[in-house]
């Protein structure tokens, strides 16, 4: 299924139903009053969040969702029936917006989170309502109200504890499909990953963290270019940055130019990333000797300030540790 993370909508509630006018026929009953019955009311359109889903697939063609129209009254004091109500369901994480201004309506981030978004009309009375002492045989009766109708704006943003930071072909699906259930594409190369995959890190009985990996970063993403601007929506709901660097240049200089040029991308599009806690990884030490792999993090400690921890998905060195060192930051 094609990963969807933004979809645009009309939602439309239903008319509510016409009242009657009526007036009772009975035998032996010559003068019977007024008993037109009242419009049903018109369907309300909801939304409602649910973690069996996982993009807005379903709503890609749906261009516009209408609930039904209430009854019309009837005569004998009857009433017209309730329209049909539409839930639209949609994954945890999404947030509804308004077309016109992009204004946030609604966040839903929990499970069977339910909102509604378009009210349905109400019906109209019926001429046993305008019944008076001067008017006793009334022929009015009230026309149901229009149902709401809004043009929304669904856009996804992935809920996971940890994102994956990193450049096309840093290791970042290697290492996610190591330590989580996930299964990424994987191949050597750029935009392996075009949509984001979620794994779940289990650690014990009851503990377990949910890890994004997104499409690879390019400078200038933060526009637009490649593939990052989905990355970086989706990254701002996240506790803690996993940032992967490829040590295969061999080269701190290069190396800390890289990780630069991701914190800049990071703060021109939204600065407050930039406080989230971080761990800063050189993948890929298969490759090289340890020592000369020490030898780089120590040079690339020395421009930036951070060490690195040195990480291999293909040996397990260092999964553990990094692992450990997200748990204690998380729980």
């Amino acid at each position: 299924m094609k990963f969807v993370d933004e979809v645009e909508v009309t939602v439309i509630a239903g008319k509510g139903g016409n009242g009657a006018v009526s007036f009772r026929r009975e035998k032996f009953v010559p003068k019977g009053g007024p008993d037109g019955g009242d419009g049903g009311k018109g369907g309300s359109v909801f939304i409602v969040a649910t973690k069996q889903l996982s993009t807005l697939s379903d709503l890609r063609y749906q261009k516009i969702i209408k609930a039904k129209n209430g009854e019309n009254g009837k005569g004998k004091d009857r009433y017209g029936k309730k329209g049909e109500d539409v839930i639209i369901r949609v994954p945890v994480g999404t947030i509804v917006r308004k077309k016109n201004d992009n204004s946030i309506l609604y966040d839903l981030t929990e499970h069977a989170q339910k909102v509604e978004i378009a009210k349905g009309g109400k019906g109209g009375k019926g001429n046993k309502h305008f019944a008076t002492p001067t008017n006793r045989a009334p022929y009015q009766a009230e026309e149901g109200e229009k149902g709401e109708e809004i043009e929304l704006l669904l856009e996804l943003k992935l809920l996971a504890d940890v994102g994956l930071l990193g450049f096309p072909n840093a290791g970042k699906s290697t290492f996610i499909s190591v330590v989580s259930n996930a299964t990424p594409k994987i191949s050597d190369y750029p935009f392996t990953t075009l949509t984001p995959n979620l794994g779940v890190v289990d650690i014990d009985i009851g503990k377990s963290f949910v890890i994004a990996d997104v499409p690879g970063l390019i400078e200038g993403a933060h526009t637009g270019k490649g593939l990052g601007i989905q990355f970086l929506k989706h990254i701002e709901r996240t506790k803690i940055l996993l940032h992967l660097i490829d040590i295969s240049c061999l080269n701190a200089e290069t190396i800390a130019e890289n990780y630069f040029k991701i914190r800049k991308e990071l703060e021109k599009f939204n600065k407050d990333i930039l406080e989230k806690e971080e761990i800063l990884a050189l993948t890929k030490i298969d490759i090289i000797d340890l020592e000369e792999a020490e030898n780089i993090a120590n040079k690339v400690e020395k421009i930036i300030g951070t060490k690195p921890y040195l990480l291999s998905s293909v040996t397990k060195y260092g999964v553990k540790e990094i692992i450990s060192l997200i748990c204690d930051k998380l729980f």
